[in-house]
């Protein structure tokens, strides 16, 4: 069972309004003495005030927001002490340092690269992902996606997204060189009835889901839903896989309609059995070949009437 060091924040905090209102007393009270200090001329007084203003601007650096879907991961000079999930305005420990992360879903198009498929075809192959944070110790300590300039949530969660995008990308390459592009390869290779990218659909699609989470269960990240959103051949072979499936296309069409004209033979044969229309061998076999030609042929056939014979 995998286990997490996130924790909630259980540390002293305060509503921010009710700060605000001791932030604006502790003003009053600096004031009060710079005040008292000026009417009696004791440097106690101001010395007072000066320790205020400094309180004052300690007590300052305490102040905090969070909207919906938005966590806080406090730090207490260098040690981990919890995630902050409540929203709203709020004071905290003016020493802890605080470090936003969205839990937002976020969009990913991973454009389309060039791989080799399992038969070793080159393939041009993309695919399009929502993700979000799910545990955010693992984001911020377990992987090494932040700069030591990036202080916004914005900017971390797109160091996490570059993050995301190789991960992603190897994933994808993974996933597309255990399968074919399609059926219509003659290779050894291929067994009959297997899975292949053109034909998998969900199947394809749950395989590259599971191959995401298990590359960025290690950032804490979440693969909501993960999809092929592009498949082609790549350019140097296109022309020729298409060539090749248009072959394939005319011969499965001929096939058919081989199929049909055989059975309509059978059925003009056994007509004439049961008029009891005799034939001898030649005329059956020329009736035969002429049907044929007739029904398989891509032009209109040219009537010809013959004058002979027929034995009854």
């Amino acid at each position: 069972m995998e286990t997490t060091k996130e924790r909630d924040f259980k540390g002293f905090t305060m509503n921010g309004f009710v700060a605000l209102v001791i932030f604006f007393a502790l003003l009053g009270v600096c004031a009060w003495m710079f005040y008292q200090g000026a009417i009696t001329g004791c440097g106690w007084w101001y010395a007072g005030a000066v320790t205020m203003i400094i309180v004052s601007l300690i007590f300052l650096c305490g102040f905090g927001m969070l909207e919906p879907n938005e966590i806080y991961v406090m730090v207490f000079f260098g040690r981990y002490v919890g995630t902050y999930t409540k929203n709203g305005f709020f004071w905290a420990n003016p020493f802890l340092s605080t470090k936003k992360l969205t839990l937002r879903a976020r969009n990913l198009d991973v454009e389309p690269i060039k791989v080799n498929d399992k038969v070793g075809n080159p393939i041009m192959i993309g695919l399009v992902m929502v993700w979000k944070l799910k545990d955010a110790y693992k984001a911020m300590f377990e992987v090494d996606a932040q700069s030591a300039e990036q202080t916004s949530a914005k900017a971390r969660m797109n160091e996490l997204q570059k993050f995301v995008r190789i991960q992603s990308d190897a994933a994808l390459r993974e996933v597309a060189g255990q399968y074919a592009y399609d059926d219509t390869c003659d290779s050894s290779q291929l067994e009959k009835d297997e899975l292949t990218l053109r034909s998998g659909g969900d199947e394809i699609n749950e395989q590259l889901e599971h191959k995401l989470n298990e590359r960025l269960a290690m950032a804490g990240i979440e693969v909501v839903e993960a999809r092929l959103n592009y498949l082609a051949y790549a350019p140097e072979i296109a022309a020729a896989m298409l060539r090749r499936q248009q072959a394939a296309a005319v011969v499965s069409a001929r096939e058919k309609i081989v199929e049909g004209a055989v059975s309509m033979v059978k059925l003009a044969l056994d007509k004439l059995a049961d008029e009891q229309i005799e034939l001898d061998d030649d005329k059956r076999a020329a009736m035969v070949s002429n049907l044929l030609v007739v029904l398989c042929s891509d032009e209109s056939a040219q009537p010809v009437v013959n004058a002979g014979t027929l034995n009854h």
